[in-house]
């Protein structure tokens, strides 16, 4: 049988439902059933194999395997395997209003299946009856389940339950309350996060530092950039992403003095983990946005040599971006980089064919800036020799830059 991490690339449904109905170890019948709840498709197989684990003798396995299903929004088939029916009306807060009645079954389940619909419905009439169960409810597994609903809720008038609930809760409840928080943005979510971003819980600093990331200001960052230096390495990298992700949200009209003073702060730490988040948004990231304020940063911060090396590779690589401006923050960052390394690294781009003309284009810009006496010689050749009249201007402009021709 493959590994459960096989079976989450490969997405193999009917190998993670054998598993979820057939493994001994509750483990991982927890893991198929949350893996089934991130697939795509689970197919009707997944779907009832995951109502069927509700019925499992761990508590934990039926616990995940409501969480897969209110993921999936398989809401008829969670509620049939709890004996419930979904309200015949089909306006949204009916089916809240009987919802929140079903906090307080004397159910343990239903009470979590409640909570998780009433943050997919969203419904903000919720949010207080939601915050007031949170205050009474016996069963921590419930209690984080409302935490995460009052997130999803979104109305900030329960604030201040939730920060109540940062401290002296099971880890899994304050962690869904930072994350709640990190949702709702208001300036009492911030004092709490803030309050926490220095907790002796390594995964609760982290979720608190990844909140920090949501709000649209410059608030956060002193702690961010504080968290640069935690022992942590998964801290460190949350703090990183979290910067990025605020760099991007700023007002244009603040975003410049916020840019030069975070890299600033990053370049002081000289942490490896540094440039080595800002390589993995590079080359992992799925949001341009991202990926450009990491490309910008990433040839400013990166420390000592061996961090270069993997940032002018990681740089060089997206030379040839199809988004204008990660190629252009690549050029200028080699450039920020420079030394004789970066230009060998960018002769390359040239005298190989590995790269198109847009790589070639941009790594003869990057020379301009930090070439030599070899780098005249070759861009000279370069005008020579090529058909794409960018190359030949981007040559050309470089060849001017160093001096004119020889």
């Amino acid at each position: 049988m493959p590994s459960l991490y096989g079976l989450e690339r490969s997405g193999d449904v009917e190998k993670l439902v054998e598993l979820l109905r057939e493994s001994e170890k509750p483990t991982v019948r927890r893991r198929a059933a949350e893996i089934l709840g991130n697939l795509d498709d689970p197919e009707s197989e997944g779907i009832d194999a995951l109502v069927g684990a509700m019925s499992d003798d761990d508590e934990t396995v039926r616990a995940e395997a409501i969480d897969a299903l209110t993921q999936q929004e398989a809401v008829d088939a969670l509620m049939k395997g709890l004996g419930q029916e979904i309200p015949d009306s089909g306006a949204t807060w009916a089916q809240a209003e009987a919802f929140v009645e079903n906090l307080t079954s004397g159910t343990t389940e239903l009470r979590m299946a409640a909570a998780n619909v009433l943050g997919l419905l969203g419904v903000e009439d919720s949010a207080r009856p939601l915050a007031k169960r949170l205050q009474s409810e016996p069963h921590p597994e419930v209690r984080a389940r409302i935490a995460r609903a009052l997130g999803r809720v979104g109305e900030p008038a329960v604030t201040s339950v939730l920060v109540e609930c940062l401290h002296d809760q099971p880890l899994k409840v304050r962690r869904e309350v930072a994350e709640s928080l990190g949702r709702l943005t208001t300036k009492d979510a911030l004092g709490g996060l803030l309050s926490v971003v220095d907790d002796d819980s390594e995964a609760m600093r982290r979720t608190a530092v990844s909140s920090l990331g949501q709000f649209e200001n410059a608030k956060p960052v002193d702690a961010l950039v504080e968290r640069l230096g935690d022992q942590s390495d998964l801290v460190r990298r949350a703090a990183v992403f979290s910067l990025i992700e605020i760099l991007s949200n700023v007002p244009p009209d603040r975003s410049h003095e916020l840019r030069e003073t975070i890299v600033d702060r990053m370049a002081e730490r000289s942490d490896p983990s540094v440039v080595a988040s800002l390589i993995e948004i590079i080359e992992e990231g799925t949001q341009t946005h991202q990926r450009r304020n990491a490309t910008w940063m990433l040839g400013r911060v990166a420390g000592g040599q061996s961090t270069k090396l993997d940032a002018v590779e990681a740089l060089r690589a997206v030379l040839g971006e199809d988004d204008d401006l990660i190629s252009q923050f690549a050029a200028t960052g080699l450039s920020e980089i420079g030394g004789r390394s970066v230009e060998t690294s960018l002769l390359e781009v040239i005298e190989t064919d590995e790269y198109g003309d847009d790589a070639v284009a941009m790594a003869a810009f990057a020379l301009g800036k930090v070439g030599g006496d070899r780098s005249r010689q070759r861009l000279e050749r370069l005008v020579e020799e090529t058909e794409n009249d960018e190359v030949r201007r981007r040559a050309f402009s470089a060849i001017s830059k160093l001096g004119g021709h020889s």
